[in-house]
């Protein structure tokens, strides 16, 4: 076993779609699932950071994972959701088009992520979660967003 699959061993993972693909997040870093409201707009903001929102007085900043990723156009509607996170002494929202459930994924059913070369940075993706006929993309939420590039919330929101 890789110390990659050691670290998801035994873990729940939160299961949302963006696009046609399923993804899934350590369900521990789940704070709550909202619908999608309308955000104050940051000016000269990347454009997958949609804006801010007003939590319980708590300014979160709201990114737009379907932007980020760049699948397809980002419609909002009934469906659409906002996976309000805590990661590290941050709250972030990741909007994206929808939640479907809650799995445990033993190890025998996550595989490595393959290697894309340069073409397609993996550094985010933890593995592949496979469930019957089902193919998860297993991402690392708290790498993803203390990256160089999401860095901005933190600047967005101070």
């Amino acid at each position: 076993m890789t110390d990659q699959q050691h670290d998801v061993e035994g873990n729940e993972f939160l299961i949302f779609r963006i696009g046609e693909e399923e993804y899934g997040i350590d369900i521990l870093k789940v704070q709550e699932i909202r619908g999608y409201d309308g955000v104050t707009r940051i000016a000269n903001a990347p454009e997958f950071i949609k804006g801010v929102t007003n939590l319980r007085g708590v300014i979160v900043p709201i990114l737009d994972l379907r932007i980020k990723f760049a699948v397809g156009e980002a419609q909002y509607n009934q469906q659409t959701v906002v996976i309000v996170l805590n990661i590290g002494h941050r709250v972030v929202g990741v909007v994206v088009d929808g939640v479907s459930d809650v799995l445990t994924l033993s190890p025998e059913q996550i595989k490595d992520s393959p290697d894309f070369g340069t073409a397609l940075s993996s550094e985010f993706i933890m593995g592949l979660g496979s469930i019957e006929d089902r193919m998860l993309i297993l991402m690392d939420i708290e790498k993803m967003m203390s990256s160089t590039e999401m860095a901005l919330v933190d600047e967005v929101a101070a």
